[in-house]
Parts: C-alpha cells; structure tokens; sequence
C-alpha cells in the first residue's frame, strides 16, 4: 500500500458462526480497546463508491451459487462480474480503513486482505449448536426451526464466500491466531480475555 503505519498502530480481523455474538463482541472489544470498529459500514461506503443500492451489496457480498458449494475447488468459480467487482472495491476499503488508524474489522475476508498487514491479529468465534440455537431463540426472537435453518444457511453463504476470494474456510485455524468458543463465557466475559489477549499480542 506504500501508507506510513505508526508503530503502535494495529488491526483485529474476527470472523465468527451465526449465534455466536462474534458481532456484539467485537464491538464491545472495540469500545474496551478504544480502537474503531468496522462491519456494515464497509457495505455503505461499498454501495457509495460503486453507485449501487445497499441491497444490492448485502444480497450479493456474500452469496455464491449454492450448485458450486459441493465442488471441491470452488476457488475462483461460481461468482458473477458484480459479486467480483464488489470483492474488489471491498479490499481498496479494507486496506485503506486498515491503514488508516487501529481498527477492529469483522468478515468479508478481512483477515485474508490484511494477512500481511504489520501488527495483525486475526480471531475466530464459535459456540456450540446447542448456545446458538438458545442465542437466536433468546436474543433473536427467532421460533426454533427458523433459527436451525438461518444457521445452518448463513453459516454456508459465509463459508462459500470465503472459500470463494481467501481459498479457505474462516475458521480454519492456520489463519487464526486465536479461536475461542464464545458459548462458555458469555459476551462480556468473552470481551474480558479477547481484550486481555489483543493487548499482551501488541505488547511492546
């Protein structure tokens, strides 16, 4: 990118499963570390710099034909020229957010764009079924079988669009720095060794 990084300047990319609370807890570890927070403002700015609906992004950005789900190399196959131009447009974003101040970013492959970014750390999120299906029925207001299905169908769209532009699931951890199950300590308590962990990786 050729930009300047300040030497305590750093980023935190975390992807998460649908139900974990890897959205909340990601903001909230922002406020703690008093970094920015980024997520659907990347679809905004996204939708801006592309004269395009919002809608049109957030149908799009992580949606990839499910017949090419099965295939064993799906890298590079199954997008369509929008879906890639959103990609494209979406990495300037990233990397310019990234570049710009500390900054907490969530999906759309940003641990991928950013794997060799200076001072990154790149998490995952995860809970069991069992507390997510209780998180979605509980916090989401969602029935039972609607929750099993968005959690099952989200957690797709999420794994082919990564597999799609990165060449690898988002949980897998050799791209990880640190994973951890969400479901065992709650939100705030997660919060609690996330900020613990991010601060003693970035000490100087």
């Amino acid at each position: 990118m050729g930009e300047k990084q300040e030497k305590s300047h750093y980023v935190v990319t975390i992807n998460r499963q649908f139900g974990s609370m890897g959205r909340p807890i990601a903001k909230k570890l922002a406020e703690r570390l008093g970094i920015a927070y980024y997520d659907r403002d990347i679809v905004d700015e996204t939708a801006k710099s592309m004269n395009l609906p919002q809608s049109t992004i957030g149908e799009l950005e992580e949606s990839v034909k499910d017949r090419f789900f099965n295939m064993k190399y799906p890298l590079g196959m199954g997008t369509t020229d929008i879906q890639d131009q959103i990609f494209d447009e979406q990495v300037k974003i990233i990397k310019k957010l990234a570049y710009k101040d500390s900054c907490i970013v969530v999906g759309r492959c940003a641990d991928y764009i950013l794997r060799e970014f200076p001072n990154s750390i790149h998490i995952y999120i995860y809970a069991s079924a069992q507390k997510r299906l209780q998180v979605c029925i509980e916090e989401f207001n969602m029935q039972a079988d609607e929750a099993k299905r968005m959690m099952l169908e989200v957690d797709k769209a999420r794994e082919r669009y990564h597999k799609q532009y990165a060449g690898y699931l988002p949980g897998d951890v050799r791209y990880k720095n640190l994973m951890i199950d969400s479901g065992v300590l709650g939100v705030d308590k997660t919060v609690d060794v996330l900020e613990a962990y991010v601060r003693k990786y970035f000490e100087k």
